[in-house]
This record gives structure tokens, sequence and C-alpha cells, in this order.
């Protein structure tokens, strides 16, 4: 390992986003060497890295196989690793992985369903949730009341919130009766309860929300509610170009590497040996 910054060690650990870590490392749960760590130390492999006391498991570089899932989220599920109220989470029917642990891309709120993104790599979650890269989400929005083409003019002019303006990108009609129809929206930035909130400065009321596109990835037919599924290299190159990231090598190819990498060890070693 290189000597790097902290908060990406522990983020390439699997561990959590960049932001998160950054977040650790100020709140005084990160130490190396014994000694309290701030914000702005680096590390390398020849240091003990702790976070809450226990020591931070790293991987090496080459022997690193990034992994991202796809999670079909079922409303009533919280986006956090545990509740006090006991709620089921989007971690519970996730697989094991080794030595790391998930970090999910984005939040959905309890009422809100769809497509969401797993990774046990904490840059790649930091890349893709970060604005400046402007990923696309499309969402499918069933609201009650009557939409006027004043209210799709001012949704995709902009409306103010809270913190600050938001605006669709597109907004489809997407079929449906009566007071309940349903439209396809399209928007480039991933604030807190951004979609309900947008409707709900138009004076309309967000009666079901369910997230159906990332980027270029559609949540597929086959994943049902509550199932995951793992991206293959293809898809997952999509998401690592996007953000800029090197592709990932396939899991059969990093094992020649490292067998190749033990061989020349192994040489190496006999060499020295004979001298």
């Amino acid at each position: 390992m290189e000597n790097e910054k902290l908060q990406k060690i522990i983020a390439h650990a699997g561990l959590c986003s960049r932001r998160e870590a950054e977040t650790w490392i100020k709140a005084g749960r990160v130490s190396v060497n014994g000694s309290i760590a701030e914000l702005g130390d680096r590390a390398s492999g020849k240091d003990k890295i702790r976070v809450d006391g226990k020591i931070l498991q790293v991987t090496a570089k080459e022997d690193f196989q990034r992994r991202m899932l796809a999670y079909h989220k079922p409303e009533g599920e919280i986006c956090s690793r545990k509740d006090p109220q006991g709620r089921p989470t989007v971690f519970d029917n996730l697989p094991q992985v080794k030595n790391a642990r998930w970090i999910n891309v984005g939040r959905l709120d309890i009422n809100t369903s769809g497509l969401m993104f797993f990774t046990n790599d904490g840059e790649l979650a930091n890349r893709l949730m970060h604005p400046t890269h402007q990923i696309m989400r499309k969402y499918a929005v069933r609201v009650r009341g009557q939409v006027t083409e004043e209210i799709i003019k001012k949704l995709t002019r902009g409306v103010e919130l809270e913190d600050g303006y938001a605006k669709f990108e597109s907004i489809n009609d997407a079929g449906g009766e009566g007071s309940n129809h349903w439209y396809h929206v399209v928007l480039r930035e991933g604030k807190n309860r951004e979609v309900r909130r947008m409707w709900e400065a138009v004076e309309t009321q967000v009666s079901r929300l369910h997230r159906i596109q990332y980027g270029s990835f559609e949540l597929p037919r086959s994943l049902k509610r509550g199932r995951w599924s793992e991206l293959d290299l293809k898809e997952l190159g999509v998401f690592e170009e996007l953000v800029g990231l090197k592709k990932s090598v396939s899991a059969k190819t990093l094992q020649q590497s490292n067998r190749k990498r033990q061989t020349n060890k192994r040489l190496k070693a006999r060499k020295i040996h004979r001298r």
C-alpha cells in the first residue's frame, strides 16, 4: 500500500465512503500506530491503522476485486445498517463480503422502492454519489390530483426548495386513470427526498415513488423486490468509466496474476539462497 490519505485507505477497505471516513477521523475514531489520527494524515502498509480500536484489514491493490450489487428495495425498508425500532434494513438480505462491508450508493426513503446499488469499494461509492458526475436517475411517480401543463413547466424550469433550486430534466406521461396518474421523471441530483419535495412545491401529492433507472442501468424485470444481483464486469465497467476509475479485471485474471507474482517471489528467493 502506498503512502495515502487515511480516508482513502479506509474507503478502499470497504468500511464506508471517503466522506464518511473523514467524519470518523474528525470524531477521533481512527488511530495510526497508537496515536489518534487527524484529517490530512497519511499512512502506508507498514502502519497499524485502527478504527474504533479494531485493526483495519487492508487488501493490497493488486489483490482487491471491486464488486457491485443491484438491489430491488421494497417499501418499508430503511437505508441504515441497524434501526433502534427494529425495522428491516436494506442490508438484511445482502450476501457476506470478505474483509469489507457493503456501502450503499445513495439512499431511498422508507416509503420509496426501486433500484439501489451497493459496492465493497468506498472510492467507487464516493465518486458515484459526488454531485460533479451528475448521474441520471429516473423515477416512476404516481401523483394524486390533476397535473396541468403549467405544473410540468414549473417542475422542468425549477422550483425553490429549502436547500436550493431543483428541476426535473424531463417529465413524461406514463399512464393511469382518474386522480392517480403515473409519470416518469428524470433528474441528476440526489438531495434528500428531492422528488417528493419538488411535487409538494407545486401542491401535488406523491402517492407512490419507484426508482427504475440509475445511469444507463435499468431495474431488471427479473429482479424481484428484496432480491439482489451482482453486476458483471461489463456492467461494472460502465460505472467505473463513468467516474474515471480503472476498469476491474476478472477473478480468473486476478488469480493468474497472483500466481505469477508468487512464482517470481520463489525464484527470487532461490537466487538469494544460492548466493
